[in-house]
């Protein structure tokens, strides 16, 4: 099965031709940020101050990378959960939010501030955090450095494998896989 090469920043245009279950392979900047640096995002927010990286057209990745060994760029780079995140991601979607990467199923707030956006929601393997970490050609700090392995990271991917979990148009994978096989003969 052939895999849909996208390059990041995602545009609205490019959100809005995948389709929840399509298979895609990103390429160029994307952000991590987990927990506690989603409450940081709003706590700037909240005092009227920029957040540490362009949100318009960006993608967050839900992950904490582990620190890398000798000869690495990082070290394995596996997703969270994301529904911990739900809860400050329509207001991240408003300002220009494009694409997530996490595993789990997302709120349906979320998924009608993804609509209003034209975002999607990718999912990655968990458990392969050391197949990902592969595809990270660079992996910098971008902020919050005392979050240690949380921290807000910029990394550069190149064909970073991914599911479209969510679509743009609410397409939800997690819905209607389960629903295909309920209705097999």
């Amino acid at each position: 099965m052939n895999r849909i090469a996208c390059m990041l920043p995602l545009s609205k245009e490019q959100a809005s031709t995948l389709a929840a279950g399509d298979r895609v392979s990103l390429s160029g900047v994307l952000y991590t940020a987990r927990d506690a640096a989603h409450k940081r995002f709003a706590n700037l927010l909240d005092r009227g101050e920029a957040l540490p990286f362009p949100i318009e057209g960006a993608c967050i990745y839900y992950a904490g990378p582990a620190p890398a060994k000798d000869g690495q760029v990082i070290g394995s780079a596996g997703p969270t959960t994301s529904g911990r995140m739900d809860v400050y991601t329509p207001r991240l979607l408003e300002l220009g939010l494009r694409c997530m990467i996490g595993k789990g199923e997302r709120s349906e707030a979320v998924i009608t501030a993804m609509k209003k956006a034209g975002a999607v929601y990718f999912a990655a393997l968990g458990g392969a955090g050391a197949l990902l970490a592969s595809r990270i050609t660079s992996a910098e700090t971008a902020a919050f450095p005392d979050l240690g392995t949380e921290a807000v990271r910029r990394l550069t991917v190149r064909d970073f494998p991914v599911v479209v979990a969510i679509d743009s148009g609410g397409g939800d994978l997690y819905k209607l896989g389960p629903a295909r096989y309920l209705n097999l003969p």
